[in-house]
């Protein structure tokens, strides 16, 4: 009987065992998968497929905590900062932009930061006038302080080594697209862009300044100028033409842009008297030759339009009276009257 009992115990006692350890091999694995949810479960909160989350140079980890939570990106704080601190991230932060998807978990929330892959900012060039508008344009989309970059455009010293000054220095900036990341600094984003610029002028382009006795900022120049007078691709050539024509006589371009650009009021429609008597190095009304500069920042096609100009005897146009946005042509003043004076009539029976 003594033997029953004891075995009897001591299966009681195996059974209890068994018992404890599938208790604890539970609770291990439940916690187990409490911490694998929280580390690779999803932790971003209700927004649509994706979020950008910026991070400021200069910034903390506590910053970037702070700025998960204060604009609803992460759902557990808690959990997103042990996971950082685990993985390291709370020494390695670093600055950019970075695409925050819905669901990420807070894994791969922390390598996204800490590789510092960030999502690329495409920032697209068009026609742009002034340097102010240059510089809203690049640090409306960069994190480029804007104050550093308005200095730039302003520095003789500094442009004179990429052969520019404060008044060629637009020509630096073609249309186009360019990719950068958001925490560029605002001298990374002008080297960029005047690299690409410089890229742009091929051994055949400047061959064809060459062919038409110009240099790539007197281009440049015309360019913006045929820019701003016409939409007209097809008719572009021509224009530049008559502007080159001028320029190579020595006379006074008149180019009622110039005029425009002179003033900076861009809504003006007819140019009277009175602007044209506005004293500055930009009016080709008062002043013979090119003006200092661009004024705007001329298409690569109008670019191509000034470098494929043809040879014409033309030295006057206006437009037509037909209002269809095209030019009449005139390599005669007594012609360029006639044009003339039809377009004016024109534009007194609408009331312009």
């Amino acid at each position: 009987m003594a033997k029953k009992s004891k075995a009897k115990k001591s299966q009681t006692k195996n059974v209890w065992i068994k018992r404890m350890l599938v208790a604890i091999c539970a609770i291990l694995a439940g916690l187990l998968v409490y911490i694998g949810y929280r580390v690779f479960g999803p932790n971003t909160k209700a927004f649509g497929d994706s979020k950008f989350f910026y991070v400021h140079t200069g910034s903390t980890y506590k910053d970037v905590l702070d700025g998960l939570e204060e604009q609803e990106i992460i759902r557990s704080r808690t959990s997103f900062d042990w996971v950082a601190r685990e993985l390291g991230y709370a020494n390695r932060v670093k600055a950019g932009k970075y695409k925050i998807n819905r669901g990420m978990s807070n894994f791969d929330i922390v390598k996204l930061l800490r590789a510092g892959r960030q999502t690329p900012v495409t920032v697209t060039i068009t026609k742009l006038r002034t340097k102010q508008d240059l510089v809203r344009k690049i640090c409306n989309n960069l994190e480029a302080d804007s104050a550093t970059f308005r200095a730039l455009l302003s520095d003789q010293v500094y442009l004179r080594q990429f052969g520019l000054d404060t008044n060629t220095v637009m020509c630096a900036f073609i249309p186009n697209s360019y990719q950068f990341y958001w925490n560029t600094t605002a001298e990374a984003a002008f080297k960029k862009i005047e690299k690409e610029t410089a890229a742009f002028w091929t051994d055949e382009r400047k061959a064809a300044t060459r062919r038409l006795n110009l240099n790539t900022t007197q281009v440049m120049i015309i360019a913006s100028i045929v820019e701003e007078e016409t939409n007209k691709n097809d008719e572009k050539p021509l224009i530049a033409s008559v502007y080159i024509n001028r320029f190579r006589k020595g006379m006074r371009l008149q180019a009622d842009p110039t005029v425009k650009f002179a003033i900076q009021d861009f809504s003006i429609r007819r140019i009277r008297e009175g602007h044209i008597a506005f004293q500055s190095p930009y009016n080709t009304y008062q002043n013979a030759g090119l003006p200092p500069g661009p004024i705007c920042t001329p298409s690569i096609k109008t670019i191509e339009a000034v470098l494929n100009t043809p040879d014409t005897d033309y030295i006057y146009f206006c437009a037509k009276a037909d209002f269809s946005g095209y030019h009449a042509f005139a390599a005669t003043y007594a012609e360029h009257m006639k044009n003339a004076q039809a377009f004016h009539a024109a534009l007194n029976a609408r009331g312009i």
